[in-house]
């Protein structure tokens, strides 16, 4: 089974820097040949992130709010629309393997807090202090922080390597 990594970050309000970031992610996710998975929309951190995976000949799976393709990233080679909005996030989550946030903004937080929440590995990439404490507070020994894109794929390689394969479905299915 593949590996899917989810990377989740601000839309409209993603600052350079996180839509830099997002792109550098995307491409290091795909040259490891992982598959990567993000809101789908045609803005900010997914879109970033899209477009570097692509440009580096991965995956990409977008989890779309809607039931419509307006609004899609380009980069996105499989589109999943579940007409559910905001609930799409736990799907996002529940998805990946591990979650690497992008920036900060209220769907990401929710996505965190629900990644958490299933007991998921999430990595900070480039968080603000106050994001990191709050989120090491709730979720302890699952939330890492990264500064770069390196060191993000880093710390996916060593909770990948940490975690059983039976482990590594997505959803936590396990064999009987």
């Amino acid at each position: 089974m593949k590996i899917v990594i989810g990377v989740m970050g601000p839309g409209d309000r993603a600052s350079k820097t996180e839509i830099k970031l997002a792109c550098e992610i995307g491409q290091l996710i795909a040259q490891n040949d992982w598959i990567l998975l993000t809101g789908g929309r045609n803005t900010g951190v997914m879109d970033a992130a899209n477009k570097g995976a692509k440009a580096a000949n991965g995956l990409t799976v977008g989890i779309l709010p809607s039931d419509r393709s307006v609004g899609i990233s380009e980069a996105v080679d499989i589109a999943i629309f579940t007409d559910m909005g905001n609930a799409r996030n736990n799907i996002n989550v529940l998805s990946s393997n591990v979650i690497i946030a992008c920036g900060m903004g209220a769907g990401t937080a929710s996505e965190i807090a629900l990644a958490l929440k299933a007991n998921k590995q999430v990595i900070l990439l480039n968080a603000e202090r106050e994001s990191q404490v709050f989120f090491q507070k709730l979720g302890a020994n699952n939330v890492f922080v990264a500064r770069t894109p390196e060191q993000a794929i880093d710390l996916v390689k060593e909770i990948l390597s940490n975690s059983p394969l039976k482990d590594r479905s997505p959803i936590g299915m396990q064999d009987s």
